[in-house]
């Protein structure tokens, strides 16, 4: 059922979350047992959890002496064959005490538009939950070009929730929660609850104006809500070191109703 408030992320039975690069890689990798302590919470009450984690390439990028990312593809390519193994493995060794296995699921555009590949991703997916084992999603950087990367995987993060029809999406990011203006501005204002309709055309969201051009950031944050929300999902953002609060259903971050018309959304019932 669909989560229709942030408290029911406590109840919700399937839940994708979102975790960027910034929030655990380098010498913020610290917070990979975190995470997973309140994802293997969740998943102990009998939550099915799907991981969407970014990382690969800033994981792999010290294993090839490299002081800074790197800015051609194809050794942005090589870090990210480096790096997701890495990656996938501490996301292991933090799972193993909780008694749960990591499956890594790697997509392009591609798998997503094509339907025999959706349908096989789907299929992989339902079934790795089905043996209670914890997939792990990340975009597949070692072929993916410009023409069929996700942008970004809070997208992605929208799509796999629509792919597997989840109860609720959280997003997890480097503050709290969105505000009104950039949080170091004194008249910023933490926003408590987006609804369904509202019309966000140049508000601003820390840093950066809504409809902006941009890859990164608040605005990627909001755009995969809104998307996610259309199709009935309901999502949470808010910051990496809350995760745990926000699955047990505590009032952090902001909230994206979901659309009641959206794809995911209960069906009406005759008066």
């Amino acid at each position: 059922m669909t989560a229709r408030s942030r408290a029911e992320l406590a109840s919700a039975s399937r839940i994708v979350v979102k975790v960027g690069s910034s929030s655990i890689s380098g010498e913020s990798s610290w917070r990979i047992p975190m995470i997973v302590q309140a994802l293997s919470a969740a998943h102990r009450r009998g939550a099915e959890i799907i991981l969407v984690s970014s990382g690969a390439i800033a994981t792999g990028i010290p294993y090839l002496a490299l002081e800074s990312r790197p800015n051609d593809l194809a050794t942005q390519q090589a870090a990210a064959a480096v790096g997701q193994n890495v990656l996938i493995f501490r996301y292991q060794e933090a799972l193993r005490p909780f008694g749960i296995v990591a499956g890594q699921v790697l997509l392009t555009t591609g798998d997503l538009e094509n339907q025999t590949s959706r349908s096989n991703a789907r299929r992989a997916m339902d079934r790795l939950m089905s043996l209670r084992i914890l997939p792990i999603v990340n975009e597949n950087d070692t072929v993916a070009t410009q023409e069929i990367r996700f942008g970004d995987n809070d997208r992605l993060a929208a799509l796999v929730a629509e792919l597997m029809s989840a109860d609720a999406l959280v997003l997890l990011s480097d503050v709290e929660s969105l505000y009104t203006k950039p949080p170091t501005d004194p008249s910023a204002e933490p926003i408590d609850v987006i609804a369904a309709d509202a019309d966000l055309a140049g508000m601003e969201f820390g840093a950066t104006v809504v409809n902006s051009v941009g890859t990164g950031g608040a605005a990627t944050k909001v755009s995969a809500a809104r998307m996610a929300a259309a199709t009935g999902i309901g999502v949470l953002v808010t910051s990496a070191d809350l995760v745990g609060k926000a699955l047990e259903g505590a009032s952090v971050g902001t909230w994206f109703e979901p659309a009641l018309s959206g794809v995911n959304a209960p069906a009406a019932t005759a008066s």
